[in-house]
């Protein structure tokens, strides 16, 4: 028989080898990082709710986390994260699309532009539709919550400009966004605040073509906040919650792990300044 391409591959290219033989705790060589990292590099952490645990397992291994939006000195561990302190590097609360941090990133730019975004009102207490739970009983004014929100967008900018990674955990393709704005929400309106109305409030599960065009506008904003920012992106292994498809919630959740996946690779593969770090997998 003649060589072929794999003739020369090493164990860890067989599914054999390198999966059915070893077990689930003998996986070997899954990551190698494009880049030498200085020890003191700074990590950003960004995304869905899975990032939470990217952000304690940097600071868990004594790597440098930017904590931009640090909470009230006077405020217990517990009081803190209660109200989105040092959960990311700023309080923006869980990102679970690519259109949400797009958004984000154009706010960290110019924080003038949270007065465009939707405010809701319920029995008198406010909520920004970024991040409706970051207070948990709400702002007492529309002022207090849209200069909390314009802290919160300066705080994210700082927290590019102090990092050498910043990292982002891609974890929904389904979303809302206001009907004529194109606003995108953190969540359906109606679910935690706010009220749904069919009219002006729609369903979006964001593709392939859409997603990478809004994490393109996302590296090209963090790039111009931060000319030297490594990106390390990663996809959520947590599965929906709920899907409004209509397809049964394990297909929804499959399809949409394996279109952020193909789109966190496609960019880990065109950039040197990104890579991907497997937690999906």
């Amino acid at each position: 028989m003649s060589d072929t391409p794999y003739s020369s591959q090493p164990p860890k290219a067989f599914w054999r080898t390198a999966v059915a033989e070893t077990g689930i705790w003998g996986y070997d060589g899954l990551f190698r990082s494009k880049w030498k990292l200085p020890a003191n590099a700074a990590f950003a952490t960004y995304g869905s709710c899975f990032a939470q645990h990217i952000s304690r397992a940097v600071q868990a291994n004594g790597k440098p986390w930017v904590n931009a939006e640090p909470a009230p000195a006077s405020a217990t561990k517990e009081v803190a994260a209660r109200f989105g302190y040092g959960v990311y590097s700023s309080r923006t609360a869980n990102i679970y699309t690519a259109r949400m941090l797009e958004l984000w990133v154009a706010l960290a730019q110019k924080p003038e532009r949270c007065a465009a975004i939707e405010i809701w009102e319920n029995e008198g207490r406010f909520r920004d539709s970024l991040r409706p739970a970051i207070e948990p009983e709400g702002f007492g004014s529309h002022a207090d919550c849209l200069e909390m929100l314009q802290n919160t967008a300066r705080a994210f900018g700082r927290s590019v400009r102090e990092a050498q990674v910043f990292v982002f955990t891609m974890g929904l393709t389904e979303g809302f966004e206001h009907a004529e704005t194109r606003q995108p929400y953190a969540l359906c309106p109606g679910t935690l605040a706010g009220s749904y109305d069919a009219a002006q409030h729609s369903f979006v599960n964001y593709r392939y073509p859409q997603i990478m065009k809004s994490m393109k506008s996302a590296v090209r904003g963090l790039r111009a906040l931060n000319p030297e920012i490594k990106i390390l992106l990663t996809v959520s292994p947590v599965p929906l919650t709920a899907t409004a498809t209509g397809h049964h919630v394990l297909l929804a959740t499959q399809y949409s792990k394996s279109v952020l996946r193909a789109v966190a690779g496609d960019l880990a593969e065109m950039a040197k300044d990104i890579d991907y770090f497997p937690s999906y997998e």
